[in-house]
């Protein structure tokens, strides 16, 4: 199964053919000049958290190798469309760039706004993390094809499990999952939380028997010896955690699911500026300080080019109205 909500290797092989599609030649010369001031890089979420952090070590290693400030702005409100409209609606003249998350490959589907991914040039998939299947260190289960085999035979509303608040991007993997195992969406309960933290602690407290985040946001309660991964709902394993399987690979089922972030600017932005800012995130991508802060703080590195990024951000838009409508959020 191949689900374009996860930007695996796989879609590296979309780089060469889609290239020219949006006009980035690797070999044309960088924009000469530029930067010349400095750039702002908007952030849709707020200061704090893991999209505003890996932003300001990209904007920083930017910064470094172009010789102008890169300063990051969190422009917060409307699930993400607030500072998603902010990159889509800047001048497309490399001053304004953004961070891009998977909302937008939610948001018009729930009719909160109109922008979409063409709305955008994209400039490099920098990150992208899978949920976990999460359970606690006291829980019978402690593999993913017996936690399977127990849904699967249970009686729906059995299990709950928690991770996000509803509609959001971890509930929408756990309905993927359960329609891949040939259940309806609802067949495990889904607690809302209003994030990570308090889905974990409730985890831990028997509030609930699953959780479906992170890896970076399991990391803390495993670490302790109080929560247990049992598979990745990825298409690839984390370079985070190499020794943890995916869902197919352990036998839970064939199901791939990511959130990502990538630096994109405003659409139309000219191509020699595009490609300056391309270059640099590839470096930056390998680059042992943008690894060692990544892999710390247990999140994945997965680099797209542009013309990758940009098919896989398409891509992705249509498998998520897909699992959107199975969760019986589609809007219009």
């Amino acid at each position: 199964m191949t689900d374009f909500t996860n930007p695996s290797r796989r879609g590296l092989l979309l780089g060469a053919a889609a290239l020219g599609a949006i006009g980035l030649n690797p070999a044309r010369a960088l924009a000469a000049g530029y930067p010349d001031r400095p750039v702002t890089v908007v952030v849709p979420w707020g200061a704090g958290g893991g999209t505003d952090a890996t932003a300001r070590m990209i904007a920083a290693l930017l910064e470094k190798r172009l010789g102008q400030p890169f300063t990051v702005v969190n422009r917060t409100g409307g699930a993400g469309v607030v500072g998603h409209s902010a990159i889509a609606g800047a001048k497309a003249d490399g001053y304004t760039l953004g961070i891009v998350t998977v909302e937008i490959t939610m948001m018009h589907h729930l009719g909160l706004t109109d922008l979409g991914p063409a709305d955008y040039t994209p400039l490099g998939l920098m990150n992208a993390d899978s949920p976990a299947v999460t359970v606690s260190n006291d829980s019978p289960y402690k593999d993913i094809v017996a936690l399977t085999e127990a849904i699967r035979t249970s009686a729906p509303g059995t299990f709950k499990a928690s991770g996000t608040g509803q509609g959001g991007i971890w509930h929408l993997a756990l309905v993927g999952w359960l329609k891949a195992l040939g259940l309806e969406g609802n067949h495990v309960t889904w607690v809302p939380s209003e994030g990570s933290a308090p889905a974990m602690q409730d985890l831990i407290a028997g509030g609930v028997d699953i959780v479906t985040v992170s890896l970076a946001e399991t990391k803390a309660m495993v670490d302790a010896g109080r929560a247990l991964n049992l598979a990745l709902m990825g298409a690839d394993r984390a370079s985070s955690h190499p020794d943890l399987p995916t869902l197919a690979e352990a036998g839970g089922g064939d199901f791939a699911l990511a959130t990502w972030r990538g630096v994109c600017g405003p659409k139309d932005l000219p191509a020699d500026v595009a490609q300056t800012i391309s270059t640099v995130l590839a470096q930056i991508a390998t680059d042992p300080e943008f690894v060692e802060f990544m892999g710390g703080r247990g999140f994945n590195i997965e680099y797209l080019d542009p013309a990758a990024h940009g098919a896989m951000m398409g891509q992705a838009d249509g498998a998520m109205g897909d699992t959107m409508r199975a969760a019986g959020l589609l809007q219009g």
